[in-house]
Protein backbone atom coordinates (compact mmCIF):
# COMPACT_ATOMS: atom_id res chain seq x y z
CA UNK A 1 0.00 0.00 0.00
CA UNK A 2 0.81 3.60 -0.86
CA UNK A 3 2.09 5.96 2.09
CA UNK A 4 -1.11 7.46 3.37
CA UNK A 5 0.17 10.30 4.51
CA UNK A 6 0.54 13.60 1.91
CA UNK A 7 1.94 16.58 1.05
CA UNK A 8 0.57 17.97 -1.86
CA UNK A 9 2.43 19.08 -4.85
CA UNK A 10 1.91 20.37 -8.04
CA UNK A 11 3.26 17.28 -9.58
CA UNK A 12 0.27 15.55 -8.30
CA UNK A 13 2.56 12.45 -7.53
CA UNK A 14 1.54 9.73 -5.37
CA UNK A 15 2.59 10.41 -1.66
CA UNK A 16 5.77 8.29 -0.79
CA UNK A 17 7.24 8.61 -3.84
CA UNK A 18 10.71 9.94 -4.93
CA UNK A 19 9.72 13.44 -6.01
CA UNK A 20 7.89 14.00 -2.72
CA UNK A 21 10.30 12.95 -0.84
CA UNK A 22 13.34 14.49 -1.82
CA UNK A 23 15.49 13.16 1.01
CA UNK A 24 17.89 10.60 0.14
CA UNK A 25 17.26 6.67 -1.49
CA UNK A 26 17.45 5.80 2.74
CA UNK A 27 14.18 8.24 3.37
CA UNK A 28 12.42 7.48 -0.05
CA UNK A 29 12.27 4.16 0.85
CA UNK A 30 11.01 4.44 4.80
CA UNK A 31 7.90 5.91 3.69
CA UNK A 32 6.63 2.37 2.07
CA UNK A 33 7.67 0.25 4.22
CA UNK A 34 5.98 2.17 7.38
CA UNK A 35 3.13 2.55 5.33
CA UNK A 36 2.98 -1.14 4.94
CA UNK A 37 3.83 -2.02 8.31
CA UNK A 38 1.19 0.23 9.49
CA UNK A 39 -1.61 -1.58 7.60
CA UNK A 40 -0.55 -4.87 9.01
CA UNK A 41 -0.44 -3.70 12.44
CA UNK A 42 -3.84 -5.78 13.60
CA UNK A 43 -2.57 -8.85 12.06
CA UNK A 44 -0.67 -9.83 15.06
CA UNK A 45 -3.44 -9.17 17.26
CA UNK A 46 -6.17 -10.81 14.80
CA UNK A 47 -3.91 -14.17 15.36
CA UNK A 48 -4.02 -13.77 18.99
CA UNK A 49 -7.65 -13.39 19.11
CA UNK A 50 -8.09 -16.09 17.01
CA UNK A 51 -5.70 -18.50 19.27
CA UNK A 52 -7.63 -17.23 21.94
CA UNK A 53 -11.01 -17.96 20.84
CA UNK A 54 -10.12 -21.57 19.58
CA UNK A 55 -8.81 -21.99 23.26
CA UNK A 56 -12.05 -20.61 24.90
CA UNK A 57 -14.28 -22.63 22.56
CA UNK A 58 -13.19 -25.50 20.01
CA UNK A 59 -16.23 -24.33 17.52
CA UNK A 60 -14.40 -20.66 17.15
CA UNK A 61 -12.22 -21.97 13.96
CA UNK A 62 -14.98 -23.61 12.44
CA UNK A 63 -15.55 -22.85 8.84
CA UNK A 64 -19.51 -22.05 9.83
CA UNK A 65 -18.52 -19.53 13.33
CA UNK A 66 -15.84 -17.33 10.96
CA UNK A 67 -18.76 -17.71 8.20
CA UNK A 68 -21.37 -15.80 10.78
CA UNK A 69 -18.43 -13.24 11.92
CA UNK A 70 -17.96 -12.10 8.30
CA UNK A 71 -21.57 -11.98 7.51
CA UNK A 72 -22.67 -10.55 10.94
CA UNK A 73 -19.97 -7.84 10.55
CA UNK A 74 -20.43 -7.75 6.23
CA UNK A 75 -23.44 -5.01 6.90
CA UNK A 76 -21.27 -2.81 9.64
CA UNK A 77 -18.21 -2.88 7.57
CA UNK A 78 -19.92 -0.86 4.85
CA UNK A 79 -20.48 2.21 7.34
CA UNK A 80 -16.39 1.95 8.47
CA UNK A 81 -15.51 1.97 4.93
CA UNK A 82 -17.67 4.81 3.94
CA UNK A 83 -16.49 6.33 7.25
CA UNK A 84 -12.83 5.90 6.11
CA UNK A 85 -13.48 7.57 2.52
CA UNK A 86 -14.67 10.54 4.73
CA UNK A 87 -11.86 10.63 7.66
CA UNK A 88 -9.44 10.24 4.87
CA UNK A 89 -10.81 13.53 3.70
CA UNK A 90 -10.70 15.43 6.85
CA UNK A 91 -14.51 14.97 7.33
CA UNK A 92 -16.51 12.87 9.81
CA UNK A 93 -20.23 11.75 8.61
CA UNK A 94 -22.38 10.97 11.78
CA UNK A 95 -25.00 10.58 9.92
CA UNK A 96 -24.19 7.27 8.54
CA UNK A 97 -26.18 5.30 11.39
CA UNK A 98 -29.06 6.77 10.00
CA UNK A 99 -28.99 6.74 6.56
CA UNK A 100 -28.02 2.65 7.25
CA UNK A 101 -32.14 2.35 8.58
CA UNK A 102 -33.73 5.12 6.95
CA UNK A 103 -33.03 3.88 3.54
CA UNK A 104 -34.21 0.72 3.58
CA UNK A 105 -37.28 1.72 5.71
CA UNK A 106 -38.60 4.47 3.05
CA UNK A 107 -37.90 1.24 0.71
CA UNK A 108 -40.05 -1.33 2.96
CA UNK A 109 -42.53 1.44 3.39
CA UNK A 110 -43.16 2.27 0.20
CA UNK A 111 -42.83 -1.51 -1.49
CA UNK A 112 -44.49 -3.59 1.32
CA UNK A 113 -48.37 -4.49 0.35
CA UNK A 114 -50.69 -2.42 1.88
CA UNK A 115 -52.08 -3.98 5.18
CA UNK A 116 -49.01 -6.16 5.99
CA UNK A 117 -45.96 -5.36 7.19
CA UNK A 118 -46.84 -1.67 8.15
CA UNK A 119 -46.39 -0.77 4.55
CA UNK A 120 -48.04 1.13 1.70
CA UNK A 121 -48.04 -0.43 -1.02
CA UNK A 122 -47.65 2.39 -3.49
CA UNK A 123 -44.62 0.55 -5.45
CA UNK A 124 -43.47 -2.75 -6.63
CA UNK A 125 -40.77 -4.78 -4.86
CA UNK A 126 -38.86 -4.24 -7.90
CA UNK A 127 -38.30 -0.90 -6.69
CA UNK A 128 -36.95 -1.57 -3.52
CA UNK A 129 -33.48 -1.17 -4.46
CA UNK A 130 -33.19 1.97 -6.38
CA UNK A 131 -35.55 3.78 -3.99
CA UNK A 132 -32.68 2.32 -1.42
CA UNK A 133 -30.26 3.55 -2.88
CA UNK A 134 -31.86 6.96 -4.58
CA UNK A 135 -32.59 7.63 -0.51
CA UNK A 136 -28.33 7.01 0.08
CA UNK A 137 -27.99 9.56 -2.72
CA UNK A 138 -30.53 11.87 -1.37
CA UNK A 139 -28.81 12.28 2.24
CA UNK A 140 -25.50 12.41 0.57
CA UNK A 141 -26.64 15.27 -1.37
CA UNK A 142 -27.97 16.92 1.49
CA UNK A 143 -24.68 16.64 3.44
CA UNK A 144 -22.79 17.83 0.73
CA UNK A 145 -24.63 21.08 0.59
CA UNK A 146 -24.56 22.46 3.94
CA UNK A 147 -20.44 21.17 4.19
CA UNK A 148 -19.45 21.54 0.81
CA UNK A 149 -21.40 24.36 -0.49
CA UNK A 150 -22.39 26.81 2.32
CA UNK A 151 -19.24 25.95 3.97
CA UNK A 152 -20.96 25.10 7.58
CA UNK A 153 -19.31 22.83 10.14
CA UNK A 154 -19.36 18.78 9.22
CA UNK A 155 -19.68 17.66 12.78
CA UNK A 156 -22.95 19.70 13.67
CA UNK A 157 -24.43 19.05 10.16
CA UNK A 158 -24.39 15.53 10.26
CA UNK A 159 -25.20 15.27 13.79
CA UNK A 160 -28.34 17.30 13.04
CA UNK A 161 -28.83 14.96 9.69
CA UNK A 162 -28.66 12.09 12.24
CA UNK A 163 -31.49 13.37 14.49
CA UNK A 164 -33.56 14.04 11.02
CA UNK A 165 -32.92 10.69 9.49
CA UNK A 166 -33.57 8.59 12.79
CA UNK A 167 -36.81 11.03 13.43
CA UNK A 168 -37.90 10.07 10.03
CA UNK A 169 -37.59 6.44 10.19
CA UNK A 170 -39.48 6.36 13.70
CA UNK A 171 -42.61 8.83 12.07
CA UNK A 172 -42.93 6.36 8.77
CA UNK A 173 -42.65 3.50 10.54
CA UNK A 174 -45.02 4.53 13.76
CA UNK A 175 -42.15 2.89 15.65
CA UNK A 176 -42.63 -0.75 14.46
CA UNK A 177 -40.71 -3.28 12.48
CA UNK A 178 -41.44 -3.38 8.54
CA UNK A 179 -41.89 -7.33 7.94
CA UNK A 180 -43.25 -9.24 4.67
CA UNK A 181 -40.24 -7.43 2.59
CA UNK A 182 -40.29 -8.25 -1.11
CA UNK A 183 -38.07 -10.69 -2.50
CA UNK A 184 -35.97 -7.90 -3.90
CA UNK A 185 -34.84 -6.50 -0.60
CA UNK A 186 -33.90 -10.23 1.26
CA UNK A 187 -31.89 -11.36 -1.84
CA UNK A 188 -28.73 -9.77 -0.70
CA UNK A 189 -28.92 -10.81 2.80
CA UNK A 190 -30.07 -14.29 2.39
CA UNK A 191 -28.66 -15.62 -0.75
CA UNK A 192 -25.63 -17.69 -1.23
CA UNK A 193 -22.96 -17.44 -3.85
CA UNK A 194 -20.55 -20.48 -4.16
CA UNK A 195 -21.68 -21.47 -0.92
CA UNK A 196 -21.07 -18.38 0.87
CA UNK A 197 -23.14 -15.69 2.14
CA UNK A 198 -23.67 -13.06 -0.69
CA UNK A 199 -23.42 -10.00 1.52
CA UNK A 200 -19.86 -11.55 2.34
CA UNK A 201 -18.91 -11.33 -1.45
CA UNK A 202 -20.47 -7.93 -1.47
CA UNK A 203 -18.06 -6.49 1.11
CA UNK A 204 -15.31 -8.07 0.38
CA UNK A 205 -15.59 -6.77 -3.33
CA UNK A 206 -16.12 -3.61 -2.22
CA UNK A 207 -13.40 -3.01 0.43
CA UNK A 208 -11.16 -4.65 -1.99
CA UNK A 209 -12.30 -1.85 -4.62
CA UNK A 210 -11.57 0.71 -1.60
CA UNK A 211 -8.04 -0.49 -1.80
CA UNK A 212 -8.01 0.12 -5.30
CA UNK A 213 -9.17 3.50 -4.89
CA UNK A 214 -7.40 5.25 -2.01
CA UNK A 215 -4.68 3.34 -2.99
CA UNK A 216 -3.87 3.43 -6.39
CA UNK A 217 -5.37 6.56 -7.87
CA UNK A 218 -5.60 9.76 -8.40
CA UNK A 219 -9.10 10.20 -6.96
CA UNK A 220 -7.36 8.42 -3.87
CA UNK A 221 -4.32 10.87 -3.91
CA UNK A 222 -6.98 13.86 -3.84
CA UNK A 223 -8.28 12.64 -0.73
CA UNK A 224 -5.37 12.22 1.39
CA UNK A 225 -4.27 16.02 -0.19
CA UNK A 226 -7.19 17.15 1.08
CA UNK A 227 -7.38 15.77 4.23
CA UNK A 228 -3.55 16.19 4.78
CA UNK A 229 -4.27 20.32 4.27
CA UNK A 230 -7.16 21.33 1.77
CA UNK A 231 -5.03 24.63 0.85
CA UNK A 232 -2.42 23.08 -0.30
CA UNK A 233 -4.41 20.50 -2.16
CA UNK A 234 -6.69 23.65 -4.01
CA UNK A 235 -2.81 25.20 -4.12
CA UNK A 236 -2.00 21.70 -6.43
CA UNK A 237 -5.08 22.05 -8.82
CA UNK A 238 -7.04 19.62 -6.92
CA UNK A 239 -10.64 20.22 -7.10
CA UNK A 240 -11.33 19.81 -3.24
CA UNK A 241 -15.11 20.77 -3.45
CA UNK A 242 -15.99 17.82 -6.24
CA UNK A 243 -13.92 15.48 -4.65
CA UNK A 244 -16.00 16.09 -1.18
CA UNK A 245 -18.93 15.80 -2.41
CA UNK A 246 -18.43 12.53 -4.82
CA UNK A 247 -17.13 11.33 -0.88
CA UNK A 248 -19.94 12.34 1.17
CA UNK A 249 -22.42 11.19 -1.82
CA UNK A 250 -20.55 7.92 -2.16
CA UNK A 251 -20.32 6.83 2.00
CA UNK A 252 -24.20 7.64 2.13
CA UNK A 253 -24.85 4.94 -1.08
CA UNK A 254 -22.78 2.67 0.65
CA UNK A 255 -24.45 3.36 4.08
CA UNK A 256 -27.76 2.56 2.50
CA UNK A 257 -26.71 -0.55 0.81
CA UNK A 258 -25.64 -1.99 4.18
CA UNK A 259 -28.92 -1.31 5.53
CA UNK A 260 -30.28 -3.32 2.70
CA UNK A 261 -27.79 -6.32 3.45
CA UNK A 262 -28.75 -6.27 6.77
CA UNK A 263 -32.75 -5.46 6.29
CA UNK A 264 -32.44 -8.84 3.84
CA UNK A 265 -30.37 -10.82 6.88
CA UNK A 266 -33.43 -10.04 9.01
CA UNK A 267 -36.08 -9.79 6.70
CA UNK A 268 -37.17 -6.80 8.43
CA UNK A 269 -36.46 -2.99 9.27
CA UNK A 270 -36.48 -2.17 12.81
CA UNK A 271 -37.45 0.86 13.65
CA UNK A 272 -34.18 1.72 15.58
CA UNK A 273 -31.92 0.19 12.60
CA UNK A 274 -28.70 1.47 12.84
CA UNK A 275 -29.01 3.50 16.47
CA UNK A 276 -25.70 2.89 18.18
CA UNK A 277 -23.96 1.61 15.05
CA UNK A 278 -21.74 4.96 14.62
CA UNK A 279 -19.54 4.23 17.86
CA UNK A 280 -18.93 0.58 16.23
CA UNK A 281 -17.58 2.40 12.98
CA UNK A 282 -15.27 4.92 14.75
CA UNK A 283 -13.68 1.99 16.92
CA UNK A 284 -12.71 0.27 13.81
CA UNK A 285 -11.98 3.50 11.87
CA UNK A 286 -9.61 4.35 15.09
CA UNK A 287 -7.82 1.26 15.98
CA UNK A 288 -7.30 0.48 12.09
CA UNK A 289 -5.05 3.54 11.92
CA UNK A 290 -7.35 5.92 10.46
CA UNK A 291 -6.18 9.24 11.80
CA UNK A 292 -9.82 11.33 12.69
CA UNK A 293 -7.70 14.49 11.84
CA UNK A 294 -8.16 13.37 8.06
CA UNK A 295 -5.22 12.60 5.44
CA UNK A 296 -3.70 9.40 7.34
CA UNK A 297 -5.46 5.72 7.51
CA UNK A 298 -6.41 3.02 4.70
CA UNK A 299 -8.78 1.17 3.87
CA UNK A 300 -7.28 -2.33 4.73
CA UNK A 301 -6.39 -0.80 7.84
CA UNK A 302 -10.10 -0.42 8.80
CA UNK A 303 -10.88 -3.88 7.61
CA UNK A 304 -8.42 -5.34 10.15
CA UNK A 305 -10.12 -2.85 12.80
CA UNK A 306 -13.73 -4.02 12.23
CA UNK A 307 -12.79 -7.87 11.64
CA UNK A 308 -10.67 -7.25 14.99
CA UNK A 309 -13.62 -6.05 17.07
CA UNK A 310 -16.32 -8.58 15.92
CA UNK A 311 -14.10 -11.39 16.90
CA UNK A 312 -13.71 -10.13 20.13
CA UNK A 313 -17.01 -9.54 20.39
CA UNK A 314 -17.73 -13.39 19.13
CA UNK A 315 -15.26 -14.46 21.57
CA UNK A 316 -16.68 -12.80 24.55
CA UNK A 317 -20.38 -14.01 23.11
CA UNK A 318 -19.06 -17.84 23.16
CA UNK A 319 -17.65 -17.24 26.90
CA UNK A 320 -20.53 -15.90 28.10
CA UNK A 321 -19.59 -12.75 28.66
CA UNK A 322 -23.12 -10.31 28.80
CA UNK A 323 -23.85 -8.20 25.55
CA UNK A 324 -23.76 -5.21 27.78
CA UNK A 325 -20.31 -5.52 28.53
CA UNK A 326 -19.38 -5.25 24.78
CA UNK A 327 -20.48 -2.29 24.18
CA UNK A 328 -18.21 -0.77 27.17
CA UNK A 329 -15.09 -2.45 25.53
CA UNK A 330 -15.98 -0.67 22.10
CA UNK A 331 -15.42 2.57 24.14
CA UNK A 332 -12.70 1.69 25.89
CA UNK A 333 -11.04 0.30 22.33
CA UNK A 334 -11.12 3.98 21.09
CA UNK A 335 -9.66 5.73 23.88
CA UNK A 336 -7.00 3.17 24.59
CA UNK A 337 -6.01 4.01 20.51
CA UNK A 338 -6.49 7.62 20.88
CA UNK A 339 -3.91 6.60 23.65
CA UNK A 340 -1.27 4.72 21.35
CA UNK A 341 -1.47 6.99 18.74
CA UNK A 342 -0.58 10.25 20.47
CA UNK A 343 2.55 8.07 22.14
CA UNK A 344 3.53 6.76 19.10
CA UNK A 345 2.72 9.32 16.88
CA UNK A 346 2.51 12.26 18.08
CA UNK A 347 -0.35 15.07 17.69
CA UNK A 348 -1.28 14.65 14.33
CA UNK A 349 -2.18 11.37 15.06
CA UNK A 350 -4.67 12.07 17.29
Amino acid sequence: MPETTTAPSGTGRPPGSPSSEGTGPGRRRAGPRLARLRDLALVPAIIVIAIVGQVVHPIFLQADNLINILQTMSEISLLVLAQTLVLVAGRMDLSLESTFGLAPGVAAWVTVAAGTGHGLGLLSGAWAIPVTLAVGVLAGVVNALFIVRFGLNGFIVTLGMLIVLRGLLTGISGGQTFFNLPSSMTYLGSALWLGIPASIWVCLLLFAAGVVLLGFTGFGRSLYAIGGNVDAAKAAGIRTDRVLWITLITASVLAALGGLMLAGRLASVAAGQGNGAIFTVFAAAVIGGVSLNGGKGTVFGAFTGILLLYMIQNVLTLAGVPAQWIGALNGAIILTALGISRLTGGKTQE
